[in-house]
């Protein structure tokens, strides 16, 4: 198993640690760190971009789709990243805990896995039902992600002892429901972007989404289809 490590330096202190609940944050909401493979995902796109700077390059793209991705990934920099839950309310982070609990300390066993498959309101306190959503439940369903970057705006602010991140950049993510509507519609875009795009995409190997369909025009397909990326930056200390 190949460790998931940069080469390239990030620039500044690495970020505290905190607490594993937070209140106090830029989206004014209660906060949990989430285990999550997402991470590990994310992770592991830099790392393949780091051994890569321009890319994963395939010998039948365009030469006008080479330089688009070699634009591309000009513009990403190294980061840490992790991932958190946040509600407006604590009793659903509560509850979110207590699913936890009950998945980590019972899927291990088939009694276990009996009793969640069995009983998933009273394990998951409401969380998950047997019956599922109803179509209406599903149609009013709707999600939304942040995702919170801070860093320096130039390179001098970065080397400073002591210096602190003076730009923050907020991307919204949101779209209909997240299981039934929003993850089919990812999936059939991805599909898509294969069959039309195939020439550009490396040829084959284990790669994560993001080092795949980064340059790709799965976000501009994405946004034709119902979901939303909306960018707001600040800058000043913070």
């Amino acid at each position: 198993m190949n460790e998931l490590c940069f080469s390239t330096e990030i620039p500044g202190p690495p970020p505290p640690k905190g607490s594993l609940m937070e209140a106090h944050n830029p989206l004014g909401m209660w906060a949990m760190k989430l285990p999550s493979a997402d991470t590990a995902v994310v992770k592991r796109t830099l790392s393949t971009i780091t051994e890569h700077p321009e890319g994963l390059a395939e010998a039948e793209e365009t030469p006008e789709y080479a330089e688009h991705r070699k634009k591309f990934w000009s513009s990403v920099k190294p980061a840490h990243f992790g991932v958190k839950i946040a509600s407006r309310s604590l009793v659903v982070l509560m509850r979110s805990i207590i699913l936890g609990l009950s998945i980590g300390l019972l899927a291990n066993f088939p009694l276990g896995r009996y009793l969640l498959l069995a009983y998933p309101e009273f394990f998951s306190t409401g969380l998950f039902l047997r019956a599922g959503p109803t179509e209406e439940e599903v149609r009013s369903g709707s999600f939304k992600m942040w995702f919170v970057g801070r860093g320096y705006g130039d390179a001098a602010r970065a080397s400073e002892r002591g210096g602190k991140p003076d730009k923050e950049v907020i991307t919204e993510v949101s779209g209909p429901e997240v299981g039934y509507i929003t993850t089919p519609i990812v999936l059939v875009q991805c599909a898509l972007v294969l069959l039309t795009q195939r020439g550009n995409l490396p040829r084959g190997g284990v790669y994560t989404p993001g080092a795949v369909f980064g340059p790709t025009n799965l976000q501009r397909r994405l946004q034709e289809n119902g979901m939303s990326f909306d960018v707001h930056v600040k800058q000043g200390r913070m």
